[in-house]
């Protein structure tokens, strides 16, 4: 086996993402999508305009969707795991809130609970060489921003877990930032060394593709990185309209008084006026030009009467579902059943094209 894998070129990838984007439109149906979240806490404003609501749009297409709670995941780099349980329930919560709907063409469900997806983890490890994933940006980047001084094997062969759970359930389309792209391609180059090698004659699986987000990152409130929940710069969803107004009013502009829109500049008013522009579909520019000279305290004000406005309803559903725990866990058992019935067909495809059936 080869140690040199190629990732392509961005503009590819970008080439191949418009014409998916395109074709799902006619033809959902020819799309299974993989996409999820670690449980490591609730889920901000970031994440409903970065991801939750292209899950909601892709599953109301007719798009077949899988998303996977990557709780085994959390093990790779955090010490606490008591939280999984409770912060999986909050993801799912979460997902519903947004617009998800569970059905026999989406799926939510916990990765621990579908042991046959693992199982293909170990054929997986035999297909990529320690000098690939130790050369994959994207394991490097984690590794340096977990801060770990001891880096443990579940760290190095996340990207193969990843794999697993594309491969499963024989995604072949991805929802990914710039930055997931070596993930993807080491899934592709194992679904494509699995065939090569096992199933020449009739492959098991696809070569995922994937379909880059066109959704803006929100910095956080702090206007120097990117929104989180770890960083303490977020605006959870589950936040009151009181909460969610004390944190904006602390939120980090300049010290012009005329607004305007200037990402490179002003990134900090140039974000909350991007956050107002995705609550009321004004162009951040005419925002700016609305508030004028009327200073930050105007823009905040704005902002917060257009974001809690906005997700109103999210929070009114939210607070529904917190009181009924009996419908998540229903819906997590059902997710982990439909999905296991795919991960037993497809695990016992990959016996067979090993040679190890009974």
């Amino acid at each position: 086996m080869s140690d040199q894998m190629s990732y392509g070129t961005f503009e590819a990838a970008q080439e191949k993402s418009k014409a998916i984007e395109a074709d799902i439109h006619t033809h959902p149906e020819r799309y299974r999508v993989l996409t999820g979240d670690r449980p490591t806490g609730k889920l901000h404003i970031g994440h409903l305009f970065g991801s939750l609501q292209n899950r909601v749009r892709l599953s109301r297409l007719g798009v077949h969707t899988f998303i996977v709670i990557a709780d085994y995941q959390v093990l790779t780099d955090r010490e606490t795991f008591e939280a999984i349980a409770e912060n999986t329930r909050q993801l799912t919560i979460d997902y519903l809130a947004a617009g998800i709907v569970p059905n026999e063409r989406t799926h939510i469900f916990p990765h621990s609970h579908v042991p046959e997806l693992n199982q293909l983890l170990l054929p997986f490890l035999t297909l990529v060489t320690n000098a690939e994933l130790n050369r994959n940006p994207t394991v490097k980047e984690e590794i340096a921003a977990s801060g770990m001084k001891n880096i443990t094997a579940g760290m190095y062969t996340y990207p193969v877990h990843q794999a697993a759970d594309i491969l499963f359930c024989k995604g072949n389309t991805v929802p990914v930032g710039k930055d997931q792209l070596p993930h993807l391609e080491l899934t592709r180059v194992i679904a494509r060394r699995f065939n090569e090698r096992f199933a020449s004659g009739m492959p098991v699986f696809p070569e995922p593709q994937a379909l880059l987000s066109a959704a803006p990152t929100l910095l956080g409130l702090d206007g120097g990185q990117k929104m989180s929940k770890s960083r303490n710069n977020a605006i959870m969803l589950c936040a009151t309209e009181e909460e969610t107004a004390s944190l904006i009013k602390k939120a980090k502009t300049d010290s012009e008084r005329l607004i305007t829109y200037d990402p490179e500049k002003r990134p900090e008013v140039a974000n909350l006026l991007l956050i107002i522009s995705l609550c009321t579909g004004e162009k951040p520019e005419a925002i700016a030009a609305r508030i004028g000279d009327q200073g930050s305290g105007a823009l905040k004000r704005l902002l917060t009467e257009s974001l809690n406005e906005y997700i109103k309803p999210l929070r009114a559903e939210r607070r529904r579902l917190e009181a009924d725990p009996a419908y998540i866990r229903s819906v997590l058992k059902a997710g982990i059943e439909s999905s296991r019935a795919i991960a037993v067909d497809t695990l016992a495809e990959v016996r067979a094209a090993m040679h190890m059936e009974l």
